[in-house]
C-alpha cells in the first residue's frame, strides 16, 4: 500500500479504470484513511505512474443510463411511466 493525496474529486471507479488504462496494476480498492490520506495498493515501482494519473484525477459521478431497463418493467407492469410518476408521487 501506497499513500497519496486524495484528489479534490475522487471517484474510486474511475480512478481504477485510469490506473489499469496506465498500466497500473492495482489489487484491491483505493481507501481513505481518517487523515484523508489516499491509499493505494499497487507496486511501488509504478508510483510515478499513479502520481501521474492521480494528478489528472478529476472524479465525477456518472448515473448509469438504466432508462431501458425502466421502460422494460414499466411494459411488464403494463403501466406507463406518467402513470408510475403518478404512483410515485
Amino acid at each position: 500500500m501506497i499513500k497519496f493525496a486524495k484528489p479534490e474529486n475522487l471517484n474510486g471507479a474511475e480512478l481504477i479504470k485510469a490506473l489499469k488504462a496506465g498500466g497500473v496494476a492495482i489489487t484491491d480498492y483505493p481507501t481513505l484513511d481518517n487523515n484523508g490520506d489516499l491509499w493505494l495498493d499497487i507496486a511501488s515501482t509504478n508510483k510515478s505512474k499513479a502520481v501521474t494519473i492521480l494528478a489528472a484525477h478529476n472524479g465525477t459521478v456518472i448515473a448509469p443510463d438504466n432508462s431501458a431497463a425502466k421502460a422494460a418493467l414499466l411494459a411488464r407492469l403494463g403501466i406507463t411511466a406518467d402513470e408510475a410518476k403518478l404512483l410515485l408521487g
